[in-house]
């Protein structure tokens, strides 16, 4: 379980009390950094929540799908939402949660959104109000403004897909097991039990992308939790079945615009 100390009022005290009995628009909590990894049980509450990476890389896994958030990223979970979440790395991050009346402008569904510099220092500074006491005056402009920057963030593609279909939900598995694996898709529908049309057709229709982008997607995914936690570009790419380093970062660099040690240190940098 989740065992971080939560910059609350002048006592930080451990993330266990009830975020929904904070009746205000908006409860920004700062996590402390921790140098292993926590991991936050399924859970759910009325409130949306939205989970801000300074450092090191979140993992947020809800039934739909699973979503990494690397640095300067944030994930936004809708109220309701049955959700799980786990840090890697040393981590470093910021949780808000909001009351879904008070922000319609944001997104129904779960998503990863880029944080911007202002942003980022509106998150910093709603952190610092005191968690139990009524906002007023100036704290409540600062709040309706982060609430505007946070509803006009772009949506980054960082997601991983979950398929409804049994079928290919051991497919999904199987993947994450095996993520170096290179046999064809014909070899995978068979293991699964469908023909290759046919799991073809389906993972478009409930994922929204080809297996093979999905296996891509995976990639990224278990690169940027590997490299947050310390591990060298080649060992990850040997670690994903790639022949050489430069296939690896040829893949990464195309999927999101930048090869990865580069992407990683710009995230860290806080003038990104």
């Amino acid at each position: 379980m989740l065992t971080t100390q939560l910059a609350l009022d002048a006592d930080a005290s451990i993330f266990d009390f009830d975020v929904d009995g904070v009746l205000r628009p908006l409860l920004a909590l700062g996590l402390a950094s921790v140098r292993e990894e926590w991991e936050q049980a399924p859970h759910q509450h009325r409130k949306g929540k939205l989970l801000y990476a300074t450092r090191g890389v979140i993992h947020c896994e809800v039934e739909s799908g699973v979503w990494i958030v690397p640095p300067q990223c944030a994930v936004w979970i809708p109220g309701g939402l049955m959700h799980a979440a786990q840090g890697v790395g040393e981590a470093e991050c910021y949780c808000l949660f909001v009351e879904a009346a008070m922000a319609p402008a944001l997104p129904a569904v779960c998503c990863t959104v880029a944080v911007s510099p202002l942003l980022r220092e509106l998150i910093t500074k709603a952190a610092g109000f005191p968690t139990l006491t009524a906002l007023h005056g100036a704290q409540e402009r600062l709040v309706a403004t982060l609430l505007d920057e946070l509803a006009l963030a772009p949506v980054e593609d960082l997601h991983l897909p979950m398929p409804r279909d049994a079928r290919l939900r051991r497919l999904a598995a199987l993947l994450l097991e095996q993520p170096a694996d290179k046999s064809t898709l014909t070899e995978w529908a068979r293991r699964i039990g469908m023909s290759e049309r046919s799991m073809t057709r389906q993972s478009c229709e409930e994922m929204g992308m080809s297996v093979g982008r999905w296996r891509r997607q995976l990639h990224i995914i278990l690169a940027l939790q590997r490299l947050a936690q310390g591990h060298s570009v080649k060992a990850v790419a040997m670690e994903l079945g790639y022949e050489n380093t430069s296939g690896f970062v040829t893949m990464f660099r195309k999927a999101v615009g930048k090869p990865p040690a580069r992407y990683l240190a710009e995230r860290e940098s806080p003038r990104t």
